[in-house]
């Protein structure tokens, strides 16, 4: 049987390219998978697909703000009644703003970041920290970009704002280890940070044949490494940073 097999997983993000391809490989592996999106046009399009890719798939979504701090906690308080269990969760929610020029940097762009890629980390945090303790093996995991840790002059914005995603995220990590409730008080939690350069879908590399994309992590491998995450004891696991691109 698959890691995955009987883990329940959400997905943040799920109508956008790595959205599908994480629902698509967690649903392959046997994981009853929820998909979360503010768009239900879109959020229905990426499940329909994914129940055609793996037939059989146990696969739901759910409408939700995630900017709505009590609306993300009801879906985490619903998502273990109706479970048992939590297991894992995917914050796969962002932006990109930038500017040509450091002084050009405009403050609205960090506004803008700040709510999709930070708030929405914070919320759904916070919302499933409590029910991803409770688990066998819980897993948190976001996808971060290295130009958090060089940020360039025109991306100060979008860098900041990935550096302090990547900060709450460990502060999670370090709740999973002082909050265990396993006996002998080795984590059974993990908070990881995936990083990458920029992501790369088959649709992007249809329409630009010719471009090659370098240090660009494809969205099946971003999925394949999320899956991974229940391959590995949560103590290797809680606080690391996975470099997808070179560091």
């Amino acid at each position: 049987m698959s890691a995955l097999s009987g883990k329940v997983i959400a997905v943040a993000g799920a109508s956008g390219p790595a959205g599908q391809a994480v629902l698509r490989r967690l649903a392959a592996d046997g994981a009853t998978v929820i998909g979360a999106d503010i768009d239900p046009r879109r959020l229905e399009t990426a499940l329909d697909a994914v129940r055609t890719a793996v037939p059989g798939a146990k696969i739901s979504g759910q409408v939700i703000d995630l900017l709505d701090p009590q609306e993300v906690h009801d879906w985490a308080d619903h998502l273990e009644a109706e479970h048992g269990h939590v297991d894992g969760v995917f914050h796969l929610v962002g932006g990109w703003r930038g500017s040509k020029t450091f002084f050009e940097t405009r403050i609205d762009d960090w506004d803008f970041l700040h709510d999709t890629v930070v708030r929405t980390l914070q919320h759904t945090s916070l919302a499933f920290q409590p029910a991803l303790l409770r688990s066998e093996s819980g897993r948190y995991a976001i996808v971060s970009a290295s130009s958090a840790h060089k940020p360039t002059a025109g991306g100060a914005a979008y860098a900041a704002a990935k550096a302090a995603s990547e900060a709450w995220t460990l502060a999670m990590a370090d709740s999973f280890k002082k909050e265990t409730t396993s006996g002998d008080g080795v984590p059974t939690a993990a908070a990881a940070i995936l990083v990458i350069k920029a992501l790369v879908s088959p649709e992007m590399r249809a329409e630009k044949p010719d471009a090659k994309f370098a240090g660009f992590t494809d969205t099946a491998d971003l999925a394949d490494t999320l899956a991974g995450l229940w391959d590995r004891p949560a103590a290797d696991l809680n606080g690391q940073h996975l470099w997808l691109t070179a560091r």
